[in-house]
């Protein structure tokens, strides 16, 4: 593709109004500024990453339409729902930071004295039409209405499952802000969104809501809602800082080196929103797997199993073809292995990141298809967290005496031994 051609008026005004807006005028001009912006569409760092199949369709399709596997990539039970009211939230978190994952993506993030709502979908599917697309495997935990105000709503990417008509159109109501990557502030002035409370940022611009500073930061994925995928919207993850606290959502992403620069750029963050769901073989550029995002975790916080990682991107939509709780049931083993502290809450349910406790159950065992053996013992799993940390301390302290053996071989150190920080 040599550059972006906007579709004519006539078949603009025949395509749904939920495939939004091209951009064009000044918004247009900025993009084909960007430094990231290159022969008519956004660059993916770390080169080209494959947003389609790969292979051939019908292999994808045998995979996706199994009768055997299917079962397996949704509930069999209803989904534990944390039932959120306004009095969960009414009163401030006493640590200053409390988070409460809506499913998916979404998540109301309240810190430092300032609401932020990430990629709010309240909508029955993710999909351009009410009657087709991916259906809700649980319902919203609570109603659009009762959250209360929301001092900016933050949007990762133009993906049905993130950017939501209805919810955006609700939320064009009320007295928010939106901070958006560049070129999706189209899709929200189509929808009703006027221009001076839209916040559209490139990757690297960050922008003050209060007392607060949102960074959009590179994410590793690809945009479109029309038939048309011109790759002329901007996807990003976020990072916010407060006075206190400081937070991290990773939008849509694979996995890349430059969660070490975000990093150590704008972290370490008392908690990571991190996308572990929906990932295949199909396309291994776009999504991570519950190991690549618990890498990603680390990264972010400088190598340090810092700050509380909350798993998002999952349990809400059959998007892939992995098991409904494999996400789940894979982040927890990871992050455990990696003495990564993990949060798991049902959908719905607020929890403060720096609290003392956060939920740890993992909840969806009880809703879910058992897989082949049966789940795993919570004993297993803090044997493979001790046996990750033994090995991690063993090569710390043998890479410390190969370090002092190689020191008194030069002529130095013959006195005490010298401290070897970790790492």
């Amino acid at each position: 593709m040599t550059g972006f051609r906007p579709p004519s008026s006539g078949l603009r005004a025949l395509r749904p109004a939920a495939f939004g807006a091209d951009p064009s005028g000044e918004r247009l001009a900025r993009i084909r500024r960007s430094p990231h912006f290159k022969d008519g569409v956004f660059q993916n760092p770390g080169g080209t990453a494959r947003t389609r199949p790969s292979g051939s369709m019908l292999e994808f399709a045998k995979v996706f339409f199994d009768k055997d596997q299917r079962p397996r990539r949704a509930p069999k039970g209803t989904v534990p729902l944390h039932a959120t009211t306004l009095a969960d939230i009414a009163e401030p978190p006493a640590t200053g930071l409390r988070l409460t994952w809506m499913g998916h993506s979404s998540v109301l993030a309240e810190i430092d004295g300032q609401r932020v709502l990430f990629d709010p979908v309240w909508g029955e599917r993710c999909s351009p039409f009410p009657f087709a697309g991916p259906k809700r495997l649980h319902p919203v935990p609570l109603p659009l209405a009762a959250l209360g105000p929301v001092d900016v709503v933050v949007i990762s990417h133009d993906h049905y499952d993130h950017l939501d008509m209805p919810t955006i159109k609700a939320l064009a109501g009320t007295d928010t802000l939106f901070a958006v990557p560049l070129g999706v502030g189209a899709h929200l002035e189509r929808w009703g969104v006027s221009a001076d409370r839209l916040r559209e940022l490139d990757w690297h611009e960050a922008t003050k809501v209060g007392g607060l500073t949102l960074t959009a930061t590179p994410a590793r994925h690809f945009c479109g809602r029309g038939l048309r995928n011109t790759q002329h919207t901007l996807w990003a993850s976020w990072a916010v800082a407060g006075d206190e606290h400081r937070i991290y959502h990773s939008g849509d992403t694979g996995y890349f080196e430059g969660f070490k620069d975000i990093g150590a750029e704008h972290g370490p963050f008392d908690a990571t929103m991190i996308q572990i769901g929906a990932y295949s073989d199909f396309w291994p550029d776009i999504h991570m797997t519950p190991e690549e995002g618990t890498r990603a975790h680390l990264d972010l916080q400088g190598g340090e199993p810092h700050g509380v990682l909350l798993p998002i991107h999952w349990a809400t939509f059959n998007l892939a073809t992995h098991p409904w709780a494999e996400p789940g049931e894979g982040t927890l083993a990871a992050a455990r292995a990696a003495g990564a502290p993990i949060a798991l809450p049902r959908p719905g349910e607020p929890f403060e990141p720096t609290a003392e406790t956060v939920p740890a159950e993992p909840w969806w065992r009880g809703v879910a298809m058992a897989p082949t053996g049966g789940w795993p013992a919570a004993e297993v799993l803090t044997e493979v967290a001790i046996k990750k940390t033994t090995d991690s301390a063993a090569g710390e302290q043998a890479k410390a005496d190969t370090d002092s053996d190689i020191r008194k071989g030069a002529g130095e150190g013959t006195g005490d031994p010298e401290t070897v920080p970790a790492g």
